[in-house]
């Protein structure tokens, strides 16, 4: 739905207490308006609207577009130091982990990931761009948590600065709720997901497995 990407990035990137504030603001639109109608990229406004308080609508939707521009100026500025971090690793050119002398930022990261983001927000429709953010994120979390639980059983001795309380109990929930969601997205998205995932996987067999420092540690 259109409305999910909006949320969740408006709420979710605001603090640790973001995803709960997401929660309860969905009971009550549910509770106001029937959810059905909710399938629209301003629910928020829609449910101002019929609770008689349009004139709030506005200010409602300009908070929603600050929160979104923050979120965007955040996941932008995290997007290049991951590259860098990889890069660092042996899985990228190294050209990706290049420091600006200057303003000591990974400078040719930012410049590659924000081109590459502004072409395809200018081309792609906000509606197909929510579904590949969804089911990119979902993915993510199935994998972190499965690999999480995996570290666990191959090598519980690896130093832990942070350990995932009841993890034989988070972990799976968290793969099946993944997972879960991603069977209610479209069939195409699935596979536009697997088209990222083989050119992820094209990179890694031909460059980073080669390049990465565990590779030559080994």
């Amino acid at each position: 739905m259109h409305q999910s990407a909006t949320c969740r990035s408006a709420f979710w990137g605001r603090s640790p207490s973001a995803p709960y504030l997401y929660i309860a603001v969905g009971f009550v639109l549910t509770g106001i308006v029937p959810f059905e109608r909710l399938n629209v990229p301003d629910p928020i406004a829609v449910g101002i609207d019929a609770a008689g308080i349009g004139w709030l609508s506005p200010l409602i939707k300009l908070g929603i577009v600050f929160g979104l521009t923050s979120v965007i100026l955040v996941m932008l500025l995290a997007q290049p130091r991951i590259f860098r971090a990889m890069a660092h690793d042996g899985l990228l050119p190294q050209a990706a982990a290049r420091i600006h002398p200057r303003f000591h930022t990974p400078h040719v990261s930012t410049l590659v990931s924000g081109a590459v983001v502004a072409v395809l927000a200018g081309i792609l429709p906000i509606g197909l761009v929510g579904e590949l953010v969804s089911i990119g994120t979902l993915f993510a979390f199935a994998v972190v948590s499965i690999g999480t639980l995996a570290l666990r059983m191959m090598d519980p001795a690896l130093p832990r600065p942070f350990k995932a309380p009841a993890i034989w109990l988070v972990a799976p929930l968290g793969a099946a709720t993944s997972i879960f969601l991603m069977f209610g997205l479209p069939l195409d998205t699935w596979l536009r997901l697997a088209v990222w995932l083989l050119i992820g996987l094209l990179i890694y067999f031909a460059y980073g497995a080669k390049h990465s420092r565990l590779a030559q540690a080994g």
